[in-house]
């Protein structure tokens, strides 16, 4: 499989310390990648740098290449519709689950295809009287599952997955798995995840590991 994602002498830092340190990786298409490493390692500054969303005050020293062009060449809306970011803290806006499954389609300036959103709801364990709750009425869990289908109703080429379990009950947990897995593969979507249960990261084929700033790479 060809490479779609080099990390090449990546070194991001704060005003008051080094957060990564020359971080070099390369990731082939299809993988699924389990991104460990201690507390305040880098990890989810890692995920945010590939589709800036890093804090301002970070500086970056290296290069990131997405399909063997560097990400800074890619326009912002470009680059997140082919690299989506899921937030451990669902990031919702609007009033309604309808404002953030619809946005999808609106940027694409797409009629709202519902019989999918419905079949995604279903898939995850939301019924279709969801689609017009309002945000603030949903429970943690199922902001994250709201956020997930957002960014899956039109598959990325690459996913990154920031404890998006974490909010889920571990029945919840089981069934999205067993359908986020099979989503993956049929869409050939390349992922990269962070988790904190040690379960989740049987389904990696690929680990990279951060720790005391420097990185290591295994494959399986």
């Amino acid at each position: 499989m060809s490479t779609i994602l080099e990390v090449k002498n990546l070194t991001i830092q704060s005003p008051k310390k080094k957060i990564i340190s020359d971080l070099s990786f390369q990731i082939k298409a299809g993988d699924f990648v389990s991104v460990k490493g201690p507390s305040g390692s880098g990890k989810s500054t890692l995920l945010k740098e590939l589709v800036y969303l890093n804090a301002p005050n970070l500086s970056r020293s290296g290069k990131i290449y997405f399909n063997d062009k560097e990400i800074s060449d890619y326009p912002p809306i470009e680059l997140r519709q082919n690299i989506a970011y899921c937030f451990q803290t669902a990031q919702l806006f609007g009033r309604t689950v309808e404002d953030n499954l619809s946005f999808p389609y609106e940027i694409r300036d797409l009629s709202v295809d519902k019989e999918k959103i419905n079949y995604l709801l279903d898939e995850v364990r939301l019924s279709n009287d969801y689609y017009k709750t309002e945000i603030q009425n949903l429970s943690g869990g199922e902001k994250q599952r709201i956020a997930l289908i957002r960014n899956l109703i039109f598959p990325p080429k690459i996913l990154l997955l920031d404890e998006v379990t974490s909010a889920l009950d571990q029945e919840t947990r089981e069934i999205l798995w067993s359908w986020l897995l099979k989503y993956i593969e049929k869409e050939d979507i390349t992922t990269l995840m962070i988790s904190h249960l040690s379960k989740d990261h049987q389904y990696a084929n690929k680990e990279i590991m951060i720790s005391n700033n420097h990185q290591e790479s295994e494959e399986d």
